[in-house]
């Protein structure tokens, strides 16, 4: 299985994140026209190589022709869901705006939907978000795990005045994560982009072993003395023969006295806020009353938070708490042309060594509606360009 481990030795940022992702193999034009992808006319996309303290690294930035100074949460999720974007990506970012508009409420006092999210709104925020999540999966990446974060220190200046390093939203952003203060006079190293990216996409720290086979380094805007201020990613593949197994945690809810669509909405935030499943079952609870059990698989980092939303968005009035341990296959997305239109493939490789591939459905139904063709032909042209494609 395909993994990356981020090495934020001097933080992280969105720009680092893709600068490194580029130094790894994501193809510079796929970045390039990302902005106009995502509906942003005008944005340039520059990509250069640089040296952070002697070492090679790739920095990203962007032009950006004048825009709103932030954006609400409902705003970029229009705007997101407007674009050409996969939709396991667009519930990732959303995962992350969320976390960042619910962190930023928390601070302010106010629900999430009415934080006004600033340097986070903006477009180069926005595309660090969804870049960087599209990036991973582009290159295969199963899973992201991450290694100590360096915080910086000082303080730092932002829309609401001058603030500690780390600022408090990326600090709340943080919890549950490794992270260590420092080094003196590097001042602020993690942006709240960067934070949001890791508690989205981590699960955890690096594995005990595994086999290395690519890695660069995302320069960050800012030179310090004698320092790389990098990110650096690695590919690697996990070691025990195709095997994966993940310490994971499962918090179970039993409920009899919420309305479906209610619990439903709750099942949608625990996904949201990045749980890596949710499945509601039928129960039957004391005195013979039917009830529902909600189940949440969560990484060990997030299992506070979606224990809290659980007990603070249901009816629930107790959580319990198991470990498990989840074996799952490699597995990664690709991409086939069917009747000249693209169409997504889930591709799994089983204990054996073999493949199995499945057409993604929304792709799949696009296409049928585009052409005019029978769902099933389609899911047969998709399955049969996978099996000549090898993939």
């Amino acid at each position: 299985m395909t993994i990356a481990i981020l090495d934020p030795f001097s933080g992280i940022s969105g720009d680092m994140t893709l600068g490194a992702l580029i130094a790894v193999g994501l193809e510079p034009a796929w970045l390039r026209a990302l902005p106009a992808r995502m509906g942003l006319d005008g944005v340039v996309v520059q990509i250069r190589d640089v040296e952070r303290a002697h070492i090679a690294c790739t920095k990203v930035d962007f032009e950006i022709p004048p825009q709103p100074h932030g954006r609400h949460i409902h705003q970029i999720r229009a705007l997101v869901n407007s674009a050409d974007v996969p939709a396991t990506v667009r519930e990732r970012a959303d995962a992350a705006f969320t976390a960042i508009a619910a962190v930023e409420g928390e601070m302010h006092g106010v629900p999430p939907e009415k934080v006004h999210l600033h340097e986070v709104g903006a477009v180069d925020a926005i595309l660090d978000i969804v870049g960087s999540i599209w990036g991973f999966e582009l290159l295969g990446v199963r899973q992201v795990y991450c290694g100590p974060i360096s915080l910086g220190d000082g303080t730092v200046r932002a829309a609401h005045g001058e603030l500690p390093v780390p600022a408090p939203a990326t600090m709340r952003l943080l919890e549950g994560i490794a992270v260590r203060p420092g080094p003196p006079g590097s001042g602020e190293l993690v942006t709240p982009t960067g934070a949001a990216l890791v508690r989205t996409l981590s699960a955890g720290p690096p594995p005990a072993q595994y086999v290395p086979a690519r890695s660069g380094f995302g320069a960050g805007t800012k030179e310090l003395d004698g320092r790389a201020n990098a990110l650096r990613i690695v590919l690697a593949e996990e070691s025990g023969h195709g095997r994966s197994s993940e310490h994971l945690l499962v918090l179970a809810a039993d409920i009899d006295d919420m309305a479906g669509e209610q619990l439903a909405a709750v099942a949608d935030r625990l996904r949201a806020s990045g749980a890596l499943d949710v499945v509601v079952l039928a129960t039957l609870m004391k005195k013979g009353r039917p009830g529902t059990r909600v189940e949440v698989l969560s990484s060990p980092h997030l299992a506070d938070r979606l224990e809290e939303l659980l007990l603070n968005e249901s009816t629930t009035i107790g959580v319990r708490r198991m470990a498990v341990e989840r074996r799952s296959l490699q597995r990664a997305e690709r991409q086939v042309v069917v009747l000249g239109h693209a169409v997504r493939v889930k591709v799994v490789r089983l204990p054996s060594g073999a493949l199995r591939a499945k057409p993604e459905f929304d792709d799949v139904a696009a296409v049928s509606v585009a052409t005019g063709r029978a769902l099933n032909d389609i899911f047969r042209l998709a399955a049969e360009a996978a099996e000549q494609a090898r993939l």
